[in-house]
């Protein structure tokens, strides 16, 4: 099939599934694409999607990007998700471990390079484990930064390859919030220190009432993107 016949029937299943809700948009994919699998940081939408999926497919491929650089809370996230669920996150290490990064980079390369760190990190980590899947979800939302809010509930990902699931686009944070309350999730603590978006240790910091959900990442930079998402 060509790209664009692909990227238009991608187009109608988006707009077929905009009105649906989180849960028929998974069920759907898990349908459609039988090499899909979940993208978990273990953040508040993440931890949502984990609980939604294994309510419909229990051996549902999940998989965390492990820089080595995450919050002590966000690995104890982990570990008492894959309790409840029963289940074992994929873990996606980097090429370079922190000290041949070192070597090779300098030390601290989050702060005096931060696109290299992640795309050594994050981004070319990734593109390896996608490259075994047809489609992945992701927990994106359109409210969550600017860079996000044409997001569709269904898109063909034109940088890796692959169709990309957004079941929750359309969510606000307060109906995640809701659900994860309401389910009893188990969900990261730094979420309620002032910590609404949640990446590596040393990029990420505490956000003041009233500013934007994601300014505590890379705070003082113009970087407001890892590289997972356009």
């Amino acid at each position: 099939m060509k790209l664009t016949e692909r990227t238009a029937l991608i187009q109608k299943a988006s707009d077929d599934l905009e009105s649906r809700d989180p849960q028929t948009v998974l069920a759907w994919a898990v349908d459609q694409f039988p090499k899909i699998v979940l993208a978990c940081s273990f953040g508040a939408e993440d931890v949502v999607l984990v609980d939604m999926l294994l309510k419909i497919k229990p051996e549902a491929h999940i998989f965390y990007l492990d820089t080595g650089l995450h919050f002590k809370e966000t690995y104890e996230t982990k570990d008492r998700l894959e309790h409840k669920y029963q289940t074992r996150f994929i873990q996606v290490l980097p090429k370079l471990t922190l000290k041949q990064q070192e070597d090779q980079y300098g030390a601290r390369l989050w702060s005096t390079n931060p696109d290299g760190c992640c795309a050594m990190r994050k981004v070319n980590p990734l593109t390896e484990i996608l490259k075994g899947y047809e489609a992945w979800i992701t927990g994106i939302r359109r409210d969550q930064a600017p860079t996000r809010a044409n997001a569709g509930k269904v898109e063909y990902d034109v940088k890796f390859g692959l169709t990309k699931i957004n079941p929750l686009a359309d969510w606000t944070n307060k109906q995640v919030w809701k659900y994860i309350q309401e389910e009893n999730i188990p969900y990261n603590p730094l979420h309620d220190q002032d910590y609404p978006s949640i990446g590596c240790e040393p990029c990420t910091m505490p956000v003041k009432p009233g500013d934007d959900p994601r300014a505590g990442r890379w705070s003082g930079t113009s970087k407001t993107e890892c590289g997972l998402h356009k």
